[in-house]
């Protein structure tokens, strides 16, 4: 019998920040009844399988394409433009848009896209989601952290970190960041510093990959525009998906590249269709069925995902309320501090611990309650005495019962 050697395997299979989700995943499932406020995603209730079939046929009714393969950029670009065009005020044509088997999918394309040769490097917003830094892990790709501020991304030192870079030789090709209520800090970036932004990455050469799947989500209907309704040179990639405001089992994502690429010919292309070839090779393309009850959804929704996802919005935002609500009552005057975002789904705690793997075995065991270790979201150390919480998959009951077990662990 083969046995291989674990210590062979790519880094990206034994690293443990890339398994930071399979371990919440294994802790979770040891720990059935555990409250948990470490999972990011939607609440259960909003969907079900009818309203699945519901925009099937709405789909079906516009277009017969179902069954097949398809393009491999996928088949609803023109819909998801539309929507951008609603909601974001962002004005793109179809062929700048690529479906994808959700968002992740869009991000490994855009590092294996973007960073072509060994010293090609990502930077990205400190603390990041693992995702982005997960799949660059297994593209082989260097992520190099630009720390937050406690608010948010500094353009000073998006450029600090960008000409250290180059100083050893490396060449920074994008800046990853999310400027809506980020995962997993929760700060969300004023209107100047995004135009600020904008401007250090045209003088630092840098492409932007912006991901923003929380922005629908605010507390408030505080306009909130992306990076790239303001882009005005079209340097920004645009990250989507409709697992927050639709539903994740559909597994649709979705990459805009709207930037323009000349070959040596003189021939023009769009990014998009240039990172075609990409996805063919990784998916083929993404499910026709998906794109279908998605794309169903689109049009009964107006092309507005703002519009349909009013009482989502209302959920959300009464659930930060009580998790910050939660945090006042059961931590005011002790020796742990936490952020107040202004929308989102995440909450970040200062905590008088190490709020490592082995405590938060005790919490699930012990006191019945899941959190994030905030050290899963930093490149090169970092988080070690914080935890994030999350608050979107609760009633706000279990979100306060959570609070009250957290309190029990932490000031015990």
């Amino acid at each position: 019998m083969v046995v291989l050697s674990r210590e062979q395997l790519h880094t990206s299979v034994v690293d443990p920040v890339s398994a930071s989700m399979n371990f919440l995943n294994e802790v979770a499932g040891r720990y059935p009844e555990a409250i948990s406020l470490a999972a990011g995603r939607p609440f259960d209730d909003f969907h079900t399988p009818s309203d699945a079939d519901k925009h099937l046929q709405a789909f079906r009714a516009n277009r017969p394409v179902l069954m097949q393969y398809g393009r491999t950029n996928g088949h609803i670009g023109d819909l998801i433009a539309r929507m951008l065009e609603v909601d974001e005020h962002i004005q793109v044509p179809a062929a700048a848009v690529m479906v994808t088997t959700g968002c992740q999918e869009a991000m490994v394309i855009a590092l294996r896209g973007l960073c072509a040769g060994p010293d090609d490097v990502v930077l990205a917003a400190e603390p990041c989601y693992v995702g982005l830094t997960g799949a660059a892990r297994i593209l082989g790709v260097e992520v190099v952290g630009v720390p937050e501020s406690p608010d948010g991304l500094r353009p000073g030192t998006v450029r600090e970190v960008a000409a250290a870079t180059r100083a050893r030789g490396k060449n920074p090709r994008a800046l990853y960041l999310v400027p809506n209520f980020a995962n997993p800090s929760g700060v969300s970036l004023p209107v100047p510093v995004r135009r600020a932004l904008l401007a250090a990455a045209a003088d630092e050469d840098l492409l932007i990959l912006e991901d923003d799947p929380y922005g629908l989500f605010g507390l408030d209907d505080e306009p909130r525009p992306t990076l790239k309704s303001l882009d005005s040179d079209q340097r920004v990639i645009y990250l989507g998906s409709f697992a927050k405001s639709y539903f994740p089992g559909a597994r649709l994502g979705y990459l805009v590249a709207d930037q323009p690429v000349v070959d040596a010919a003189g021939r023009h292309t769009l990014l998009a269709e240039e990172l075609s070839t990409v996805k063919s090779m990784l998916t083929v393309n993404t499910s026709a069925l998906s794109q279908a009850v998605v794309g169903g959804m689109l049009i009964d929704a107006g092309f507005s995902l703002r519009a349909v996802n009013q009482a989502k919005i209302a959920f959300y935002r009464n659930n930060l309320r009580t998790l910050l609500a939660a945090l006042e009552r059961h931590f005011a005057g002790t020796p742990v501090r936490w952020n107040s975002p202004s929308g989102g789904f995440f909450v970040v705690c200062d905590v008088p611990a190490d709020a490592s793997g082995e405590l938060l075995e005790r919490s699930a065991q012990d006191y019945g309650v899941l959190w994030t270790p905030m050290r899963f979201f930093y490149v090169g150390g970092g988080g070690e005495r914080a935890l994030r919480l999350s608050c979107s998959a609760l009633e706000p009951a279990r979100i306060e019962e959570g609070v009250r077990r957290l309190a029990a662990l932490l000031l015990r």
